[in-house]
Protein backbone atom coordinates (compact mmCIF):
# COMPACT_ATOMS: atom_id res chain seq x y z
CA UNK A 1 0.00 0.00 0.00
CA UNK A 2 2.72 2.52 0.86
CA UNK A 3 4.57 1.65 -2.65
CA UNK A 4 1.62 2.22 -4.56
CA UNK A 5 0.80 5.56 -2.74
CA UNK A 6 4.38 6.39 -3.54
CA UNK A 7 3.91 5.42 -7.25
CA UNK A 8 0.66 7.46 -6.89
CA UNK A 9 2.25 10.94 -5.13
CA UNK A 10 5.22 10.61 -7.52
CA UNK A 11 2.72 10.54 -10.58
CA UNK A 12 0.74 13.49 -9.50
CA UNK A 13 4.00 15.84 -8.94
CA UNK A 14 5.36 14.28 -12.26
CA UNK A 15 1.83 15.38 -13.46
CA UNK A 16 1.72 18.80 -11.71
CA UNK A 17 5.23 19.33 -13.14
CA UNK A 18 4.00 19.07 -16.41
CA UNK A 19 1.11 20.96 -16.11
CA UNK A 20 2.98 23.84 -14.64
CA UNK A 21 5.71 23.54 -17.57
CA UNK A 22 3.12 23.80 -20.41
CA UNK A 23 1.04 26.17 -18.82
CA UNK A 24 4.09 28.64 -18.68
CA UNK A 25 5.42 28.14 -22.02
CA UNK A 26 2.36 29.22 -23.58
CA UNK A 27 1.68 32.36 -21.04
CA UNK A 28 4.66 33.69 -21.01
CA UNK A 29 6.05 32.62 -24.41
CA UNK A 30 9.28 34.58 -24.73
CA UNK A 31 9.29 37.88 -26.67
CA UNK A 32 11.37 39.44 -29.27
CA UNK A 33 13.47 42.23 -27.98
CA UNK A 34 12.19 45.40 -29.38
CA UNK A 35 15.70 46.39 -30.60
CA UNK A 36 16.03 42.99 -32.24
CA UNK A 37 13.30 43.99 -33.98
CA UNK A 38 13.91 47.31 -34.97
CA UNK A 39 17.11 45.99 -36.26
CA UNK A 40 15.58 43.25 -38.48
CA UNK A 41 13.11 45.46 -40.00
CA UNK A 42 15.44 48.11 -40.69
CA UNK A 43 18.20 46.05 -42.20
CA UNK A 44 15.44 44.25 -44.39
CA UNK A 45 14.30 47.98 -45.49
CA UNK A 46 11.04 47.50 -44.58
CA UNK A 47 11.05 50.37 -41.77
CA UNK A 48 12.69 53.37 -42.04
CA UNK A 49 13.33 55.05 -38.57
CA UNK A 50 13.98 58.73 -39.91
CA UNK A 51 10.57 58.34 -42.06
CA UNK A 52 8.42 56.86 -39.40
CA UNK A 53 10.25 59.68 -36.81
CA UNK A 54 9.16 62.38 -39.02
CA UNK A 55 5.39 61.39 -39.07
CA UNK A 56 3.01 63.10 -37.50
CA UNK A 57 1.96 60.85 -34.73
CA UNK A 58 0.56 60.97 -30.68
CA UNK A 59 1.79 58.16 -27.98
CA UNK A 60 -1.28 57.37 -25.74
CA UNK A 61 -1.78 54.46 -23.12
CA UNK A 62 -4.94 53.47 -23.31
CA UNK A 63 -7.01 51.86 -20.29
CA UNK A 64 -7.28 48.09 -20.61
CA UNK A 65 -10.48 46.67 -19.22
CA UNK A 66 -8.36 44.77 -17.05
CA UNK A 67 -6.60 47.67 -15.44
CA UNK A 68 -3.20 47.42 -17.26
CA UNK A 69 -2.06 50.41 -19.48
CA UNK A 70 -1.68 49.48 -23.44
CA UNK A 71 0.66 51.09 -25.44
CA UNK A 72 -0.45 52.71 -28.69
CA UNK A 73 0.59 54.93 -31.26
CA UNK A 74 -1.70 57.57 -33.34
CA UNK A 75 0.08 58.24 -36.55
CA UNK A 76 -2.11 61.26 -38.31
CA UNK A 77 -1.10 62.12 -41.63
CA UNK A 78 -3.99 62.87 -43.27
CA UNK A 79 -6.02 65.38 -41.22
CA UNK A 80 -9.21 66.09 -43.69
CA UNK A 81 -9.04 61.99 -43.92
CA UNK A 82 -11.66 60.09 -42.44
CA UNK A 83 -9.93 56.70 -43.54
CA UNK A 84 -8.36 54.73 -40.46
CA UNK A 85 -6.36 51.41 -39.55
CA UNK A 86 -5.96 49.71 -36.44
CA UNK A 87 -2.87 47.06 -36.63
CA UNK A 88 -2.44 44.00 -34.07
CA UNK A 89 0.95 42.33 -34.26
CA UNK A 90 1.76 39.01 -34.13
CA UNK A 91 2.70 36.77 -30.63
CA UNK A 92 6.29 37.42 -29.48
CA UNK A 93 6.54 40.79 -31.71
CA UNK A 94 5.32 44.36 -30.88
CA UNK A 95 4.19 47.29 -32.77
CA UNK A 96 7.51 47.89 -34.34
CA UNK A 97 6.80 44.83 -36.84
CA UNK A 98 3.58 46.92 -37.55
CA UNK A 99 5.58 49.82 -39.47
CA UNK A 100 5.87 48.05 -42.60
CA UNK A 101 2.07 47.30 -42.61
CA UNK A 102 0.91 50.45 -41.21
CA UNK A 103 3.26 51.94 -44.63
CA UNK A 104 0.74 50.18 -47.08
CA UNK A 105 -2.40 52.47 -45.83
CA UNK A 106 -0.45 55.59 -45.22
CA UNK A 107 0.75 55.05 -49.27
CA UNK A 108 -3.32 54.74 -49.48
CA UNK A 109 -4.60 57.91 -47.45
CA UNK A 110 -5.16 56.28 -44.70
CA UNK A 111 -4.39 57.19 -41.04
CA UNK A 112 -3.36 54.64 -38.49
CA UNK A 113 -3.19 53.18 -35.12
CA UNK A 114 -0.53 50.51 -33.84
CA UNK A 115 0.04 49.37 -30.77
CA UNK A 116 1.21 46.73 -28.65
CA UNK A 117 -0.51 43.71 -27.10
CA UNK A 118 -0.89 42.57 -23.25
CA UNK A 119 2.57 41.76 -22.32
CA UNK A 120 4.48 42.77 -25.40
CA UNK A 121 6.41 45.59 -25.87
CA UNK A 122 5.88 48.86 -23.85
CA UNK A 123 1.79 47.90 -22.16
CA UNK A 124 1.15 45.43 -19.14
CA UNK A 125 -0.18 43.05 -18.43
CA UNK A 126 0.84 39.45 -16.97
CA UNK A 127 -0.21 36.76 -19.60
CA UNK A 128 -0.52 36.13 -23.10
CA UNK A 129 -3.95 34.30 -23.98
CA UNK A 130 -4.03 34.32 -27.73
CA UNK A 131 -6.72 36.68 -28.63
CA UNK A 132 -9.12 35.73 -25.27
CA UNK A 133 -8.16 39.21 -23.08
CA UNK A 134 -6.29 40.40 -26.34
CA UNK A 135 -9.85 41.01 -28.16
CA UNK A 136 -10.98 43.05 -25.23
CA UNK A 137 -7.91 45.10 -25.31
CA UNK A 138 -8.46 45.78 -29.06
CA UNK A 139 -12.28 46.96 -28.23
CA UNK A 140 -10.34 49.39 -25.84
CA UNK A 141 -8.46 50.73 -28.62
CA UNK A 142 -11.46 50.93 -30.96
CA UNK A 143 -13.15 53.00 -28.46
CA UNK A 144 -10.48 55.40 -28.28
CA UNK A 145 -10.30 56.04 -32.02
CA UNK A 146 -13.85 56.57 -32.21
CA UNK A 147 -13.84 58.68 -29.29
CA UNK A 148 -10.43 60.68 -30.70
CA UNK A 149 -12.11 60.68 -34.48
CA UNK A 150 -16.02 60.31 -34.20
CA UNK A 151 -18.17 57.60 -35.06
CA UNK A 152 -18.96 58.39 -38.52
CA UNK A 153 -14.86 57.30 -40.10
CA UNK A 154 -14.36 54.38 -42.27
CA UNK A 155 -11.85 52.20 -40.44
CA UNK A 156 -10.15 48.55 -40.83
CA UNK A 157 -8.08 46.01 -38.72
CA UNK A 158 -5.10 44.13 -39.74
CA UNK A 159 -4.14 41.70 -37.96
CA UNK A 160 -0.94 39.29 -37.96
CA UNK A 161 -0.62 35.33 -36.97
CA UNK A 162 -2.17 35.98 -33.36
CA UNK A 163 -2.94 39.40 -33.82
CA UNK A 164 -5.15 37.74 -36.98
CA UNK A 165 -7.02 35.69 -34.33
CA UNK A 166 -7.31 38.21 -31.99
CA UNK A 167 -9.29 40.53 -34.32
CA UNK A 168 -11.33 37.76 -35.82
CA UNK A 169 -12.26 36.97 -31.96
CA UNK A 170 -13.01 40.45 -31.33
CA UNK A 171 -15.18 40.98 -34.73
CA UNK A 172 -17.11 36.93 -33.65
CA UNK A 173 -17.65 37.65 -30.26
CA UNK A 174 -17.58 41.44 -28.83
CA UNK A 175 -18.54 43.41 -32.08
CA UNK A 176 -18.29 43.66 -36.12
CA UNK A 177 -17.85 47.43 -35.89
CA UNK A 178 -14.71 48.14 -38.39
CA UNK A 179 -15.87 48.33 -41.95
CA UNK A 180 -13.42 46.03 -42.93
CA UNK A 181 -10.97 43.17 -41.75
CA UNK A 182 -7.58 41.89 -42.76
CA UNK A 183 -6.78 38.58 -41.19
CA UNK A 184 -2.92 37.36 -41.98
CA UNK A 185 -1.59 33.98 -41.24
CA UNK A 186 -4.06 33.29 -38.31
CA UNK A 187 -4.89 30.22 -36.40
CA UNK A 188 -8.25 28.83 -36.37
CA UNK A 189 -8.56 27.27 -33.38
CA UNK A 190 -5.97 27.08 -30.39
CA UNK A 191 -6.85 23.70 -29.51
CA UNK A 192 -5.91 22.17 -32.92
CA UNK A 193 -3.18 24.37 -32.77
CA UNK A 194 -1.49 23.04 -29.89
CA UNK A 195 -1.92 19.46 -30.79
CA UNK A 196 0.01 19.97 -33.74
CA UNK A 197 2.49 22.10 -31.32
CA UNK A 198 2.69 19.82 -28.80
CA UNK A 199 3.61 16.26 -31.27
CA UNK A 200 6.20 18.35 -32.94
CA UNK A 201 8.24 19.37 -29.95
CA UNK A 202 7.28 16.38 -27.70
CA UNK A 203 7.45 13.40 -30.29
CA UNK A 204 4.16 12.33 -28.48
CA UNK A 205 0.59 12.65 -29.61
CA UNK A 206 -0.20 16.14 -29.03
CA UNK A 207 -4.21 15.55 -27.99
CA UNK A 208 -2.93 13.72 -24.66
CA UNK A 209 -1.46 16.61 -23.51
CA UNK A 210 -4.43 18.50 -24.23
CA UNK A 211 -6.68 18.39 -21.18
CA UNK A 212 -3.57 18.48 -18.90
CA UNK A 213 -2.51 22.29 -20.52
CA UNK A 214 -6.48 23.51 -20.09
CA UNK A 215 -6.65 22.50 -16.77
CA UNK A 216 -3.57 24.65 -15.58
CA UNK A 217 -4.63 27.12 -18.16
CA UNK A 218 -8.41 27.47 -16.48
CA UNK A 219 -6.09 27.66 -13.32
CA UNK A 220 -3.80 30.03 -14.13
CA UNK A 221 -5.08 32.41 -16.37
CA UNK A 222 -8.88 32.08 -16.18
CA UNK A 223 -10.01 30.74 -19.19
CA UNK A 224 -10.73 27.26 -20.74
CA UNK A 225 -8.60 26.72 -24.51
CA UNK A 226 -11.36 25.70 -26.21
CA UNK A 227 -13.08 29.28 -26.24
CA UNK A 228 -9.68 30.67 -28.30
CA UNK A 229 -11.64 29.46 -31.54
CA UNK A 230 -11.95 32.42 -34.70
CA UNK A 231 -13.53 29.43 -36.90
CA UNK A 232 -16.34 28.95 -34.23
CA UNK A 233 -17.38 32.90 -34.55
CA UNK A 234 -16.03 33.91 -37.97
CA UNK A 235 -19.65 32.78 -39.39
CA UNK A 236 -20.92 35.72 -37.62
CA UNK A 237 -18.66 38.17 -39.25
CA UNK A 238 -20.70 40.31 -41.63
CA UNK A 239 -18.24 42.53 -42.76
CA UNK A 240 -15.56 41.82 -45.58
CA UNK A 241 -12.59 39.92 -44.87
CA UNK A 242 -9.60 38.92 -46.31
CA UNK A 243 -7.21 36.64 -45.64
CA UNK A 244 -4.04 35.86 -46.16
CA UNK A 245 -1.49 32.99 -45.79
CA UNK A 246 1.32 31.44 -47.28
CA UNK A 247 1.72 28.20 -48.79
CA UNK A 248 4.95 27.30 -47.24
CA UNK A 249 3.79 28.06 -43.50
CA UNK A 250 4.95 25.19 -41.40
CA UNK A 251 3.97 26.62 -38.20
CA UNK A 252 0.44 27.44 -38.64
CA UNK A 253 -1.05 25.65 -41.58
CA UNK A 254 -2.37 27.27 -44.41
CA UNK A 255 -5.52 24.70 -44.30
CA UNK A 256 -6.51 26.75 -41.27
CA UNK A 257 -7.08 30.04 -43.13
CA UNK A 258 -8.85 28.29 -46.00
CA UNK A 259 -10.71 27.14 -43.36
CA UNK A 260 -11.93 29.84 -42.19
CA UNK A 261 -12.51 31.55 -45.22
CA UNK A 262 -14.75 28.96 -46.55
CA UNK A 263 -16.84 29.29 -43.08
CA UNK A 264 -16.76 32.83 -43.76
CA UNK A 265 -20.06 33.87 -45.03
CA UNK A 266 -20.79 37.16 -47.06
CA UNK A 267 -17.87 39.32 -48.57
CA UNK A 268 -14.93 37.88 -48.59
CA UNK A 269 -11.07 37.34 -50.62
CA UNK A 270 -8.68 34.59 -49.77
CA UNK A 271 -4.53 35.15 -50.70
CA UNK A 272 -2.43 31.92 -50.59
CA UNK A 273 0.92 33.26 -51.79
CA UNK A 274 3.77 30.86 -52.56
CA UNK A 275 6.59 32.29 -51.12
CA UNK A 276 7.58 32.37 -47.36
CA UNK A 277 7.52 30.93 -44.37
CA UNK A 278 4.79 32.04 -41.16
CA UNK A 279 4.67 35.40 -41.23
CA UNK A 280 5.96 36.12 -44.04
CA UNK A 281 3.36 36.78 -46.67
CA UNK A 282 3.79 40.74 -47.14
CA UNK A 283 8.05 39.85 -46.73
CA UNK A 284 8.64 37.57 -49.85
CA UNK A 285 5.05 38.86 -51.92
CA UNK A 286 5.12 42.77 -51.22
CA UNK A 287 3.76 43.55 -55.28
CA UNK A 288 0.80 40.60 -54.78
CA UNK A 289 0.34 41.43 -50.75
CA UNK A 290 -0.26 45.09 -52.21
CA UNK A 291 -2.27 44.40 -55.50
CA UNK A 292 -4.33 42.42 -53.55
CA UNK A 293 -5.27 44.83 -50.99
CA UNK A 294 -5.46 47.44 -53.77
CA UNK A 295 -8.28 44.96 -55.34
CA UNK A 296 -10.00 44.01 -51.79
CA UNK A 297 -10.60 47.72 -51.19
CA UNK A 298 -11.86 48.32 -54.23
CA UNK A 299 -13.91 45.32 -55.10
CA UNK A 300 -15.46 44.23 -51.94
CA UNK A 301 -14.90 47.14 -49.76
CA UNK A 302 -15.95 49.52 -52.46
CA UNK A 303 -13.00 52.33 -51.02
CA UNK A 304 -11.54 54.35 -53.59
CA UNK A 305 -7.80 53.94 -53.24
CA UNK A 306 -5.30 56.87 -52.87
CA UNK A 307 -1.87 56.43 -53.54
CA UNK A 308 0.43 58.34 -52.24
CA UNK A 309 4.45 58.18 -50.95
CA UNK A 310 5.16 57.67 -46.99
CA UNK A 311 7.04 54.59 -47.24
Amino acid sequence: MKKFLSVLGGAAVLTTGLGIYISERIMHIRRKDQQYIIDRETKAKRVDLRSYDELPKEEVFIESPFGYPIKAVFVKPFPASNQYMIFCHGVTENKMNSIKYMNIFLNRGFNAVIYDHRRHGESGGKTTSYGYYEKFDLKAVVDALLNREGEDIIFGIHGESMGAATLLQYAGLLEDRANFYIADCPFSDFPDLLIRMFTREIKLPGKYFLPLTDFFIRVRDGYAIKHVSPISVVERIKKPILFIHSEKDDYILPEMTKALYERKKGPKKLLVAKNGAHAQSFNMNRELYEKTIDEFLIQIVHLKVQKNNFS
